[in-house]
C-alpha cells in the first residue's frame, strides 16, 4: 500500500517535463515541490511554483505568499505546518518563462498524472482555497472568469473560496474590488480559525 510519504517521494522524483523545461527561456530542470500530509484540514490549490519557489523548494516563499498568509490570517509557522495546510498547485514544478518573460501555464500532464491521487490522499480537508483561474477550473468545473468566480464566492463558502492570485500584479484589482477585503476575507479567516483551533 502506498503511503503519503511514498506519494510525496514519487512526485519529487517526477521528470515528465524535463524536455519541456529545458526548452524554456530559463532552461531549468524539474524540481517538484510536494507539500501535503493526510492530516491537513486546509487545501491551498494554486497555479504552479514560481522561480523563487523553484530555488527554495518551499511553496509561496515570495511576496505572493506573504499576501496569501495575510488573507488567510495564518502565521508563517501555521501556513507551513503540513498537518494543517496542504499546498497542491496545478503543477508541482516551476513551468518557466516564455520569450517575453511571462509565466508559462502549468503543464496539464502534471494534473492528469498526480492530482486524483493527491486529492484521494487528503481525507480531512474542510476548506479548499482556490487561488487563480487554473485552480478554479479544476476544482469547480465549468468556464468562468476569475472575476465572476470570486464575485460568486458565497455560492461556494464555507467549504471553498475562489480567490484571485495574491500576486502584486493584482494590486489594482484589489483596489477596484474593495468588497474582497471587507466581505470575503473576514468569512474566509473565520473558517480558517474554525479548522485550526
Amino acid at each position: 500500500m502506498t503511503t503519503i510519504e511514498d506519494l510525496r517521494q514519487e512526485i519529487r522524483a517526477c521528470r515528465l517535463c524535463a524536455e519541456r523545461f529545458a526548452a524554456t527561456v530559463t532552461r531549468h530542470s524539474p524540481r517538484p515541490v510536494a507539500w501535503f500530509d493526510s492530516a491537513a484540514r486546509i487545501l491551498i490549490a494554486g497555479q504552479a511554483p514560481g522561480a523563487r519557489v523553484h530555488a527554495s523548494g518551499r511553496p509561496f516563499t515570495d511576496p505572493s505568499g506573504d499576501r496569501l498568509r495575510e488573507w488567510l490570517g495564518l502565521s508563517e509557522a501555521q501556513f507551513y505546518d503540513q498537518s494543517l495546510v496542504a499546498i497542491v498547485p496545478m503543477a508541482f514544478c516551476f513551468p518557466g518563462y516564455s520569450a517575453k518573460k511571462a509565466d508559462l501555464p502549468p503543464p496539464a500532464i502534471c494534473r492528469t498524472t498526480w492530482h486524483d491521487r493527491v486529492m484521494t490522499s487528503l481525507p480531512n480537508i474542510g476548506l479548499r482555497v482556490l487561488v487563480g483561474g487554473y485552480a478554479h477550473s479544476y476544482h469547480l468545473g465549468g468556464k468562468q472568469s476569475v472575476q465572476a468566480r470570486v464575485e460568486g464566492w458565497r455560492d461556494h463558502a464555507p467549504q471553498e473560496f475562489p480567490l484571485p492570485h495574491p500576486s502584486w500584479r493584482n494590486t489594482a484589482w484589489l483596489k477596484r474590488n474593495p468588497w474582497f477585503e471587507t466581505d470575503l476575507l473576514p468569512v474566509l479567516r473565520a473558517r480558517v480559525q474554525e479548522l485550526i483551533s
